[in-house]
């Protein structure tokens, strides 16, 4: 029988703690090269967050600098502009009273010999996007605290710092990468990264749920904690797979029909983000919520072995004093001298 045919009936034997170092180191180094690129590069923050003027229109084969150009001669040469599928984008820090609004829209149409009314133009002030921003950290602080007082409750609080850190690490790495390659962060993108987290979340339970019924099951064996985590990653491998596979096809169903082929922006934004937190969510939950609870556990049993035997220690102890305190002679039996031994008697 093949891999795969084993893979898909639930026969594979993988020894995952074995790859679980490296996987780590890949998935910090991801995370440390995001956070550089957030400090230098920061992110590409959309119009609701940063405020200002945006026109958008048919790009028609002109070039960036013959954008640039025009926007110069009307005292624009801070704006940004973009370009893809076709279209022009430009934006500016100016309010919707300002004259210049009407100006940029007829010299872009002129240069690009669209018709004004495609011209499309979109004003926001920065207090709306700062609205949205401190909702979405205020959303996301309750999240986690209501996550971890559940998990903590059903399964173990090793498991809830687990998964905890698992939904940091799919942030992160998604963040980074919009910051690496300055995808544009919209309302959009900040729903989709909150839907990551529950996706990671729920596929990190998935695992950790079989991990505690194999716990039962498994409970008079002599396997170590780290072996049982195997047996449950393995059992639960396809299913990981099949229900990523499974969402991940409708997000590119979005992403291809909506966002490329229909030219709905707001879906493609909403697609993008959401199609890498489901491949790292599920990563995630097999290389850094599963090794994490497990190191957790085995340490706290080590740390609970380790009080046991010093409790029984200080008892014995304390009835070594306890028995010399009552004038009894107690003797070390290293140091004790054997008796001789007895003559036998001739018959």
């Amino acid at each position: 029988m093949s891999k795969l045919s084993r893979m898909y009936r639930n026969q594979t034997d993988l020894n995952f703690p074995a790859y679980w170092k490296r996987v780590l180191m890949v998935s910090v180094a991801l995370m440390v090269i995001g956070a550089l690129s957030l400090l230098t590069r920061g992110l590409n923050l959309g119009l609701e967050f940063e405020g200002g003027a945006a026109w958008e229109l048919p790009r028609n084969g002109v070039s960036v600098d013959e954008t640039r150009d025009v926007l110069d001669g009307l005292g624009l040469g801070d704006a940004r502009i973009q370009t893809g599928d076709g279209i022009l984008r430009i934006r500016a820090e100016l309010d919707v009273d300002d004259p210049k609004v009407v100006d940029v829209s007829a010299a872009l149409a002129d240069l690009t010999g669209a018709s004004t009314d495609e011209v499309s133009f979109d004003t926001a002030g920065p207090s709306w996007g700062e609205e949205i921003t401190d909702k979405a950290i205020e959303a996301l602080i309750i999240f986690f605290i209501v996550i971890a007082i559940y998990i903590t409750l059903r399964l173990r609080w090793q498991m809830a710092v687990g998964a905890l850190v698992a939904v940091a690490h799919d942030l992160l790495i998604t963040v980074g990468l919009y910051s690496i390659f300055q995808f544009e962060v919209t309302p959009a993108t900040v729903i989709a990264f909150l839907t990551i987290m529950g996706y990671s979340l729920y596929d990190t339970m998935v695992v950790f749920d079989k991990v505690r019924d194999n716990e039962l099951r498994l409970s008079n064996s002599k396997m170590s904690h780290t072996d049982i985590m195997n047996v449950s990653l393995n059992q639960v491998l396809m299913r990981s797979i099949n229900t990523s596979v499974t969402s991940v096809l409708p997000v590119l169903s979005v992403l291809i029909v909506g966002g490329w082929i229909m030219g709905a922006v707001a879906l493609r934004e909403f697609a993008d983000a959401l199609l890498i937190g489901l491949i790292f969510g599920t990563f995630s939950s097999l290389f850094v919520a599963a090794p994490i609870a497990t190191w957790l556990r085995e340490r706290s049993v080590d740390t609970d072995a380790s009080s046991t035997r010093q409790y029984r220690l200080s008892e014995a102890v304390k009835r070594r004093d306890q028995v010399a305190g009552r004038g009894v002679t107690t003797v070390d039996p290293s140091t004790a001298i054997p008796p001789r031994p007895r003559k036998q008697r001739r018959k």
